[in-house]
């Protein structure tokens, strides 16, 4: 604990690296950008979605749409960076943005607009917290808790086998890989954000029984790559499943018609 002229220099200071902290003020302004941004982006996807705005083609300038929307083009910036992240448009010096990919109108089916942003960082966060837990799961796991990881596995098997949406069974595997951990913080984070997981895990799978068998096979796999390194006690190779694992699901999200943009 910082004590003395030190303890006040951190004090007026807001950190030992010297920066204030944010001001009420600048915390809301902040906060409001992000929604605004949010809103941004699900706006332009939803556009893209319906075919609006065709792969392949330039998206309109900034100014247009900051001035369309009624946002400053800082936030409309935002909105644009995350839909390069996700893969939908990408941008060309001097030239501007261009609708690189379309998802599936299914996805407006399954996650109405108004989730997708959350839905994404949701993923974000359970890939950084779900691949630790399972890291020390393979090195902490009873035999036990190994069992309770197996049953979800096979439970999720046979839904795959008979066309069912499994959503309870993949919860119940993740939240068994948690529970091994032998770390309860990660099942109270997980459990704080419960309802926004199973948001994602009803799109995903619903997304998912719209394709092939072999893509549920896929997605499979990488359950069973999971438990494989969890049952071998290799903790390196069951974070980097399941950070596969989850990434893949996020990216999934916006499979789709694909341009040479």
């Amino acid at each position: 604990m910082a004590t003395g002229k030190r303890a006040i220099e951190l004090s007026s200071t807001g950190g030992p690296d010297g920066a204030a902290p944010p001001t009420p003020a600048r915390a809301a302004r902040d906060t409001r950008d992000r929604t605004l941004a949010d809103t941004v982006y699900e706006n332009v996807l939803a556009r893209i979605v319906r075919g609006d705005f065709p792969v392949g083609e330039k998206l309109p300038t900034e100014h247009e749409l900051s001035v369309e929307m009624g946002v400053s083009r800082p936030v409309l910036r935002q909105a644009l960076k995350q839909l390069r992240e996700d893969g939908v448009v990408v941008s060309r010096q001097g030239s501007g943005s261009f609708v690189r990919r379309k998802p599936e109108e299914a996805v407006l089916d399954f996650a109405p607009i108004g989730s997708i942003a959350d839905i994404q960082r949701t993923f974000e966060f359970r890939a950084a917290i779900e691949g630790e837990a399972a890291f020390l799961a393979a090195q902490r796991r009873s035999e036990r808790e190994l069992r309770q990881i197996q049953t979800a596995l096979e439970e999720l098997d046979r839904c795959v086998r008979t066309g069912e949406l499994g959503v309870d069974a993949d919860e119940a595997f993740h939240a068994a890989v948690c529970a091994a951990s032998d770390n309860h913080y990660f099942m109270s984070a997980r459990n704080s954000m419960k309802a926004n997981i199973l948001t994602g895990l009803n799109l995903t799978r619903n997304l998912s029984l719209t394709k092939s068998q072999e893509r549920l096979a896929m997605v499979q796999a990488e359950h069973d790559a999971i438990f494989a390194a969890i049952t071998a006690r290799d903790g390196e190779a069951a974070r980097r499943a399941m950070r596969n694992h989850i990434e893949s699901a996020r990216r999934r999200v916006f499979d789709g018609d694909i341009g040479q943009a």
